[in-house]
């Protein structure tokens, strides 16, 4: 693979610093753009200054110069803004990852659209750990496939702005294929004063936004007499940067298309 240029999106975040240190420690990928909002404080910085090294790439606000810059451009921003890089990297015939979640429906058939000209790996989360529990949610969910109780509890760091989490819809939309069953009718996010008993062949979520918490999953399979416990718990944003990596040297010569994170695993 020849090397890869790469773009950031959000740079200065946590998560756009733990992607600028993956990349500067990577052999194969060079830093060539690092995007933030036209407010942020760190504008026209270098992009590794929060880190203690220089990278030789300033933190831009021009998402058109930054995209036509890259070979592939990563995102884990907000949606709004993940709009605006994806119409940029089309105009520009950059590959794309996204990692942002909280998409509605119609965002998500945009970026459908935008995969017919362009490579995109989208997937609510990186992490290959993460990933592999897809995997063992669907082993799971096929055994278990009657008298047992789902609940999906997540929790996360306070300023994280959609709920349940992408992932946690992920887990669920990975049983509820597995069993047959369609999400969107069997799935219920709140409970509140006098609910009755538990409905059966229903997936329960439950959410938590507290401190500093990374991200942290667990899906439930509670019987008569026994519970089983499948859950991922990451520590720190390094383990989403590693996979988001992963992603991008996937799409290296892909011409265009939507793929998830079990593609890039090989699944």
């Amino acid at each position: 693979m020849k090397n890869l240029n790469v773009a950031v999106c959000g740079a200065s975040g946590k998560m756009g610093r733990a992607l600028v240190n993956c990349i500067r420690n990577d052999g194969e990928l060079t830093l060539t753009g690092a995007l933030e909002l036209q407010d942020n404080p760190h504008l026209h910085q270098d992009a590794g200054l929060l880190l203690g090294f220089q990278s030789g790439v300033s933190i831009s606000s021009d998402i058109i110069a930054v995209a036509r810059g890259s070979d592939v451009l990563i995102d884990f921003t907000r949606p709004e803004g993940t709009l605006l890089h994806l119409d940029a990297c089309c105009s520009s015939n950059t590959a794309m990852v996204i990692g942002t979640t909280g998409f509605t429906d119609e965002e998500k058939l945009l970026i459908k659209k935008a995969s017919k000209t362009i490579p995109i790996v989208m997937a609510p989360n990186m992490s290959v750990g993460v990933n592999v529990l897809m995997r063992l949610l669907n082993t799971a969910a096929v055994a278990l496939d009657s008298g047992y109780d789902i609940e999906i509890v997540e929790a996360h760091h306070k300023h994280k702005v959609d709920a349940p989490s992408g992932t946690a819809l992920g887990m669920g939309e990975a049983i509820a294929d597995a069993l047959g069953w369609d999400l969107a009718d069997c799935s219920v996010y709140a409970r509140e004063g006098y609910t009755g008993e538990r409905t059966d062949n229903t997936i329960g979520f439950s959410t938590v936004r507290a401190g500093d918490i990374v991200g942290e999953h667990t899906a439930i399979f509670a019987g008569v007499g026994e519970r089983i416990e499948i859950s991922h718990k990451a520590s720190d944003r390094s383990n989403f940067a590693v996979g988001a990596i992963r992603a991008a040297k996937f799409l290296s010569g892909k011409q265009s298309g939507l793929f998830d994170m079990q593609n890039v695993l090989g699944g």
